[in-house]
């Protein structure tokens, strides 16, 4: 879980630098923390979903 945490804080802080450094703005900054981890969790959730139901089918589901 500690792991997690970090990992979370980390990804949030890179949102944050990239939106500050890109915009001067402390308001986008903070809000690029906050959306696009969320963001990200959500994709990576279906994104899991969509490669177990990958795995369960066969590789060949992605062709037809």
């Amino acid at each position: 879980m500690k792991k997690t945490l970090s990992f979370a804080a980390v990804h949030m802080l890179v949102a944050f630098s990239v939106g500050f450094l890109m915009t001067g703005s402390l308001w986008v900054g903070g809000a690029l923390a906050m959306v696009e981890p969320l963001v990200n969790t959500v994709a990576y959730y279906l994104h899991e979903k969509l490669w177990k139901r990958i795995e369960a089918t066969g590789e060949n589901a992605l062709h037809a």
